[in-house]
């Protein structure tokens, strides 16, 4: 990851305040949790088919294609409500520390997915999806609330994306894995693979230091941290108008992306199973597909930062929707329909990939619109709660491929939720320029 190792190093040419070495050592941290929440996040899409197609028959359901779609929907659904409900991690960081909490959210995802591999039933694994996804969603909050308060001011920007950058380094990480480890051992090696993150929690817990921003919130006198209703105050005046529009506008983020995202590996296999590719070298081409979607998205979240800073967090998230809606209808409605569309496919998943990088954009502007002794749990609130829409977007899904036999429309339909999300950023809070509030 060659752009943070240089902005962590030596003296930036325009005099950047140089970060500590517990900075340093907080960001890694933090990306590394994100990275590996990335990473479990999708492996579940990666191993979709083999690990329904041996645990349907074991619950008394025949493996057809369409049952595995309506269950693996079912999944994903269910692992969405999970995320939604890692709110409650926020309001748990403003009063016990992010770091403390962050450890816990680690370790969380990391326990629940190692134990997928050991299902015996879907009911079995449904839970062990549910309960990860509860971790899942509140590392992302959590981490992206640390950085911005570890890092100087003329730096936080940019932390913001190269933490996003984690995410989607584990897509990468997660295709190697299937790649050399899925296709040779299987899907329940996989998951096994999922425990890594529970190394990451205790570095996390015994090596990174709490940020001094939550601390000095904590000995303040106004703080009074055990009187507070965090989840109460961030939809009193002045906040509750910029939490309703960030829901919308995460939201949308999510809606838009996650069909196109989750499905991407099942849509490449269709195709190279169409072209007459053999199944092991389809699942091989659904893990490169998925590395190349990932370093579209990498770069999307580096891109975004000095785009946001010289036009604004508006225009910026705007011109994102906008790029991810059109690549998403060109991917899914053309080049899946295509005779020979695997190439074109494939090479489009690079944008659609580029403009997920928006995801950035909320690591970055979030915290800029509270203080801190609420700024986690709005974070957490914000990026959760569109994960209830999203499951019942995951379920519609479902049942529309499994009704028109076909997931290439369905999942470009999809991208008209961006035009909600253009529509919602009229009554945005622009914070370009602005320092984060104490």
């Amino acid at each position: 990851m060659n752009v943070p190792s240089r902005a962590l190093g030596a003296t930036h040419p325009q005099q950047k305040t140089r970060l500590s070495r517990e900075q340093i050592v907080g960001f890694w941290a933090a990306w590394s949790g994100w990275t590996l929440d990335g990473m479990d996040s999708v492996i579940y899409a990666l191993v979709l088919v083999p690990a329904l197609k041996e645990l349907l028959p074991l619950s008394g359901y025949a493996a057809t294609p369409g049952n595995i779609g309506l269950f693996g929907s079912w999944m994903f659904a269910l692992f969405l409500v999970g995320w939604g409900f890692s709110y409650i991690w926020g309001p748990l960081a403003d009063r016990f520390g992010r770091v403390r909490v962050l450890a816990a959210t680690t370790l969380c995802y990391a326990v629940f997915t190692g134990l997928a591999a050991v299902s015996h039933s879907i009911w079995e694994l449904a839970v062990f999806r549910f309960l990860a996804g509860v971790g899942v969603g509140g590392e992302w909050a959590l981490a992206g609330t640390y950085v911005a308060e570890a890092w100087p001011e003329d730096r936080r920007r940019a932390g913001a994306g190269y933490l996003q950058t984690g995410y989607y380094a584990g897509f990468f990480l997660a295709s190697a894995l299937n790649y050399t480890v899925g296709t040779r051992y299987g899907w329940r090696v996989m998951f096994l693979c999922g425990l890594l993150p529970v190394v990451v929690a205790l570095y996390t817990l015994f090596k990174v230091s709490e940020t001094r921003r939550w601390e000095r919130t904590q000995h303040s006198g106004a703080s009074a941290p055990l009187k507070r209703q965090p989840l109460r105050e961030i939809f009193a005046q002045p906040y509750r108008q910029r939490t309703i529009v960030n829901c919308v506008l995460v939201t949308v983020g999510i809606l838009g992306l996650w069909g196109g995202s989750i499905y991407l590996p099942s849509a490449v296999i269709q195709l190279a199973e169409r072209q007459g590719i053999a199944a092991l070298s389809a699942v091989k081409l659904a893990s490169v597909t998925t590395a190349i979607y990932s370093v579209g998205t990498i770069l999307g979240c580096l891109s975004l930062p000095p785009i946001a800073e010289r036009f604004g967090r508006r225009a910026t998230l705007a011109g994102y929707y906008a790029a991810t809606a059109l690549f998403l209808i060109a991917t899914f409605g053309w080049a899946f329909y295509l005779t020979s569309g695997l190439i074109p496919f494939i090479v489009l998943s690079f944008f659609i990939g580029f403009g997920g990088g928006n995801a950035a954009m909320y690591a970055l502007w979030l915290p800029e619109q509270y203080p801190t002794s609420i700024r986690a749990t709005a974070f957490s609130f914000s990026t959760s709660i569109g994960r209830f829409f999203a499951a019942a977007v995951s379920l519609a899904l479902g049942f529309a491929v499994n009704r028109s036999g076909t997931l290439g429309m369905p999942v470009a339909i999809t991208a008209s939720v961006f035009v909600v999300g253009i529509i919602a950023l009229r009554w945005a809070m622009e914070t370009r320029g602005a320092p984060l509030p104490e």
